[in-house]
């Protein structure tokens, strides 16, 4: 393996079709009574098919405002966001989310919160169509044996991870994670990243995901873009990720180049 740390502040140099996100000049500006407040100034990044980014910086810095606005749910000041080759001009299922809690309707069971969103997406499939979709997904998450008990009844991790198989459920072309193993104690929050990595390499879908951690961007992520801190947040500096997949969680932090990759990390978030 290469040990040199390939670093890229610019262009990625991609080709459209290769390009899943295409993040051109976007700002964001929330107006105050002192005047506007610029959250993000001009920020340009692309993200391939299939590629795994993380997104970190200091609290402040526009990460969730970002996701946000990928989403759809958030308005874009100036710039344009395109993903798969169409602007982004609101919400939809060709986009998922999964947010730091996963906003289940606690008197629903697993099986019932999935298959919500799965009859949305495929309101034109047979009935036992989508019970296959939110069986499998349930089943990748590790759910087989409880997709029937009640939201209200299951552990934070548990419901996690009922999250995560409503967001792979609807079979999105671009999965947003916003911190979505943040409130988890660090075992259950290892076991989850497992399974979300499992069940991605499976599905090969384009994920962004914003986290604090940087042992988890190196685990997780092909890069990882750090933002320089707010107001005016843009992208400071990108951090290519270069182990092989699948990744072995022992066998990458006893690898030399792991700790060279934290520490990039960690020296550009206290500078």
């Amino acid at each position: 393996m290469d040990t040199t740390i390939n670093t890229n502040t610019v262009d990625n140099g991609l080709f459209s079709n290769d390009v899943m996100l295409d993040i051109n000049k976007v700002t964001k500006i929330y107006p105050t009574p002192a005047g506007d407040y610029v959250v993000l100034d001009d920020l340009d990044l692309q993200v391939k098919r299939e590629e795994f980014i993380s997104i970190i910086g200091h609290s402040g810095c526009g990460k969730s405002t970002l996701l946000t606005m990928i989403a759809g749910l958030n308005e874009i000041s100036r710039g344009t966001i395109v993903a798969d080759n169409k602007t982004v001009k609101g919400a939809g299922p060709d986009r998922a989310v999964i947010f730091q809690s996963p906003s289940l309707l606690p008197w629903l069971t697993a099986y019932e919160n999935v298959m919500m969103g799965v009859k949305q997406v495929f309101a034109h499939g047979t009935k036992t169509d989508r019970k296959e979709i939110v069986e499998y997904y349930l089943a990748k998450v590790g759910l087989e044996d409880s997709m029937h008990k009640a939201a209200k009844d299951m552990s934070q991790g548990m419901q996690q991870r009922v999250g995560i198989a409503r967001a792979f459920a609807l079979k999105p072309k671009v999965l947003l994670l916003d911190e979505p193993f943040g409130m988890l104690d660090s075992l259950t929050r290892g076991e989850l990243q497992d399974v979300l990595v499992e069940v991605w390499n499976q599905e090969k879908i384009t994920a962004c995901m914003i986290t604090h951690d940087v042992d988890e961007s190196i685990l997780l992520a092909d890069r990882v873009i750090m933002m320089t801190s707010g107001p005016r947040a843009k992208v400071g500096d990108i951090l290519e990720i270069d182990f092989e997949r699948p990744r072995n969680r022992k066998e990458l932090i006893e690898h030399p180049d792991y700790y060279k990759y934290r520490e990039h990390l960690i020296n550009f978030l206290e500078h």
